[in-house]
């Protein structure tokens, strides 16, 4: 039996692959070389999920491989119309980042609800200048997103004692559907966007949705950069239409030194981060290494997304 051939789109650092020792003939592709290895690649494993390579290369002609991977919840840096029409299988890394995501919006609700960054520049100061902060329990949170990630925020949430709301694709027991968007969020205190990026939800917050919220409203976007038009956010908090942001995704990465959200009032800023937690490579490795042993078996896949919708089905 001849040994498959695993094609990663090489980041540093690499990921740990050895158990496949043997298993698998693993090669390594950048992206000047991603096009011409390709039609020899039996799997594809995208370790370097903020390329955009893949959707590049993909049209060429050959073979392709029969399963890709990537090492990411989105999928919207590799999808493209020539892979979504292939019968290849896509599947990416659901799972790894539920938890520390929704950690990570937990401590952006408390840092913002508590002046935390104002406190922070007043220690520097040496200024003594006593505050109140707003409390948190009994607020409302809008979380745009009903896969596994929004759901865990919101549960994150609840135990914070905010009343979370859900929106998804569609509506289900517990879930609401687009419809009823608006209305949440123009009650919510906390919006947060944790949806896949699609045709469908691709700038979905722009200045008519920021325009809706309350002004004591903070927005919260964890999920794709693309989900927000980003000068309809600065100007609604320039013009305070809302209280206050935080990005950790963006339209594009990484933020220039030159780029104008750097200066926007009441805005947080950081760099893709809100998942990654010490050991995270380890985690996505490990989370590959147990799927291919799947695939190798000729099991079903777990994963598994929806090329058409753009993420793995679910509620």
């Amino acid at each position: 039996m001849t040994t498959p051939t695993l094609l990663v789109l090489d980041a540093e650092p690499l990921p740990r692959l050895g158990r496949l020792t043997g298993r698998a003939r693993i090669e390594h592709a950048d992206e000047s070389t991603l096009a011409e290895r390709l039609p020899h690649a039996d799997v594809l494993l995208v370790w370097d999920f903020a390329s955009r390579a893949v959707r590049t290369a993909w049209p060429g002609g050959g073979p392709r491989p029969r399963w890709v991977h990537t090492a990411s919840a989105g999928v919207d840096h590799l999808m493209c119309p020539e892979l979504a029409a292939s019968d290849t299988v896509v599947t990416n890394a659901r799972g790894v980042f539920d938890q520390p995501i929704a950690e990570y919006v937990a401590a952006l609700v408390l840092t913002m609800a508590k002046d935390l960054p104002r406190t922070w520049e007043l220690q520097r100061e040496r200024t003594w200048r006593h505050r109140e902060t707003q409390r948190v329990a009994g607020t409302r949170a809008c979380v745009v997103g009903s896969g596994p990630i929004g759901r865990t925020i919101a549960r994150t949430l609840k135990a914070l004692d905010i009343t979370t709301a859900l929106v998804g694709r569609t509506p289900h027991t517990g879930i609401h559907g687009p419809d009823d968007l608006d209305r949440l969020i123009a009650r919510a205190d906390w919006v947060i966007a944790a949806a896949p990026l699609t045709e469908q939800t691709y700038g979905m917050f722009d200045a008519r949705r920021f325009g809706v919220m309350q002004p004591g409203a903070r927005f919260i976007n964890i999920g794709r950069g693309g989900l927000v038009v980003e000068d309809a956010l600065a100007e609604a908090l320039a013009k305070r239409w809302i209280a206050g942001a935080a990005l950790d995704v963006f339209e594009h990465e990484p933020l220039t030194p030159d780029s104008p959200l750097w200066e926007v009032p009441g805005l947080i800023v950081s760099p893709h981060m809100s998942g990654d937690t010490v050991g995270w490579r380890d985690e996505l490795g490990s989370q590959f290494v147990e799927l291919y042993e799947r695939w190798e078996a000729g099991r079903p896949l777990l994963n598994v997304v929806d090329k058409k919708r753009g993420y793995v089905p679910g509620r």
